[in-house]
Order: C-alpha cells, then structure tokens, then sequence
C-alpha cells in the first residue's frame, strides 16, 4: 500500500482539571469503527512558535482561550509516526500542560478534516484513562512535577501500521 508521506511539527496541550484531562475522541475515517484518544493540539504554522500553536490548537478544538503564561512546558517532546488508511504523518510533538476550571468544550474552528476525523471530547479521569490513549504516557505527563521535562522518543500510533514487528 502506498501512502503519502507528510512531516511536520506539532504543539499539544495536556489540558487538566483537578484528577481529570480533556481528551478529544479521534478517528480515521478510512477505518470503520476507528477510534482513539487525544489531548488537543496540531500542526505548528510557518512562523509560529510552539506556546503559540498550543494556544490557538486548544482554542480551535475545544472553544477555550488562554494566556500564553497560564501554559506549561513544554513538559514533553516525542517523534511520533502516524499511519493512517490514506496517509502516513511523522511529526515532532511538543507538548505542553494547562490546569482548567472544568468547563464544556466547543469547538471554535475546526478544519474539514478535522470535522470528519474527530467525533467529540470527554473528561477523562487520570487514574482511568481508556487503553486507546495516545500517547500512553498521558498519565504520567500529566503529573510531572513544574519545571520537569520527558523526552519520549520515537513512537508509532497507527490505525495502518508503517512498520511491521509492532
């Protein structure tokens, strides 16, 4: 199967309330039934730096807005690649951390894929977070103490894997 190849940087936000995380419900529309879960966030744009992108990211997928002081982090970093049924994706992720009063999100400006791809978001508590997480060490990121920094490495999150062996 041949699949276009697309690399990018991206600026996520680990967005908490007290023992719960805002999780957004993903999916590849290629790959009926797919579903997965995901802190908000996306691709950095030509010129923008990372707390910029986190910030708009967490406006455009959940409706809220907030200073660029309130957010933490960067608190982790990882090369992911993602393989879905029409494209394969490699991207540098940054991700930063935000503590909420709960509220309800909605979304404020979605792209059309993203329209099709994302099918809602939940609070999820931290202590029972779904296997279907990405990326897996939500919970731990999410504890880590202020000033602290993980370095995750090189994953694959795939609904198609690229590489055979995972």
């Amino acid at each position: 199967m041949s699949r276009p190849w697309g690399h990018r940087t991206g600026a996520r936000v680990i967005c908490t309330s007290g023992p719960e995380v805002l999780l957004l419900a993903d999916s590849d529309p290629g790959v009926p039934g797919s579903r997965w879960w995901v802190t908000p966030g996306g691709g950095v744009d030509d010129g923008e730096d990372l707390r910029a992108a986190a910030r708009r990211e967490l406006h455009e997928e959940t409706g809220l807005l907030v200073e660029a002081d309130a957010l933490l982090g960067p608190v982790a970093r990882r090369v992911v690649t993602h393989g879905y049924s029409d494209r394969v994706r490699v991207q540098e992720e940054w991700f930063f951390r935000v503590e909420v009063e709960k509220f309800r999100a909605e979304p404020a400006a979605l792209t059309a894929g993203e329209r099709e791809r994302l099918q809602g978001h939940a609070w999820h508590r931290l202590d029972s977070l779904p296997g279907d997480v990405w990326p897996a060490q939500l919970a731990r990121l999410a504890a880590l103490p202020p000033g602290e920094f993980e370095d995750l490495g090189d994953v694959e999150e795939s609904t198609v894997p690229v590489r055979t062996g995972r």
